[in-house]
């Protein structure tokens, strides 16, 4: 391996990510790989306790905090709290949501509005909490975690309310991107395939997507890992140039 890999890429950053508290998930992995590439993590999601044991989980220098995406007071109360404990937020990794196997008859209000309200009215809450501060820095990297349902309509367990919510996150990212680029704030982001995680669980079981991954081109499925590498690459200056990108990560999955 070279020098140049072992260089911390984010050494003196913070950054903020939401919905990462769960063990095998996609937000902890990456609050994993920013705080081995020297950053500080803000961890938050919906406990409190567990935020903090996440937090604690990847070492003494990074915070958890209690946070509903959902609620306007709670994210401004979040992002506070962060400023307060670090001083600035470079990085932000809007990454929390939720699924439900629904058909689309079996779509309620309320089921509509419980994952609308936390994958895309919470992307919208979290970012505006956030984006004062970067346009002041004039630096920032905003990434928005959507799914590869959004882009072929559905997949293994996103209903198409599901869908609907992440294909609105990308459209929200490009609309911010345009927005914020000429005050030096980025926004990206990352469409995962099938990540082998707890957030599916439940709408089929590990081997059952074991044996999908082998049908893919690069013939596994996806680790938590697979993300936070992503998301390495657009928090860091090695995506300096880029705003308004979306990153597919799914094996060759799904192809345009």
């Amino acid at each position: 391996m070279s020098d140049a890999a072992l260089l911390p890429l984010l050494q003196g950053r913070v950054a903020l990510i939401t919905g990462a508290s769960r063990a095998r998930g996609i937000g902890l992995a990456t609050a994993r790989l920013f705080a081995l590439h020297g950053a500080r993590v803000a961890l938050l999601d919906l406990d409190e306790d567990e935020a903090q044991a996440a937090a604690r989980s990847i070492g003494p220098a990074h915070l958890g905090i209690g946070c509903d995406v959902r609620d306007a007071g709670a994210c401004a109360s979040a992002v506070a709290r962060a400023l307060q404990w670090a001083g600035r937020i470079d990085v932000l990794v809007n990454n929390a949501a939720i699924t439900q196997k629904r058909g689309v008859l079996e779509v309620s209000a309320e089921d509509f509005e419980q994952v609308v309200s936390i994958a895309l009215r919470g992307t919208l809450q979290m970012s505006q909490c956030v984006i004062p501060t970067m346009v002041a820095q004039r630096s920032g990297s905003i990434i928005c975690i959507s799914s590869m349902s959004a882009q072929q309509g559905g997949g293994v367990f996103g209903g198409s309310h599901y869908c609907a919510a992440k294909a609105g996150v990308l459209g929200f990212m490009r609309a911010i991107a345009k927005e914020l680029g000429p005050q030096g704030v980025r926004a990206n982001a990352v469409t995962p395939g099938l990540i082998m995680t707890d957030f599916s669980r439940g709408a089929n079981s590990d081997d059952n997507k074991q044996a999908l991954g082998k049908t893919f081109p690069l013939a596994r499925v996806g680790q938590p890992e697979d993300i936070a590498g992503a998301c390495l690459y657009l928090a860091s200056d090695l995506s300096s140039f880029m705003t308004g990108a979306t990153l597919d990560v799914n094996g060759g999955a799904y192809m345009r």
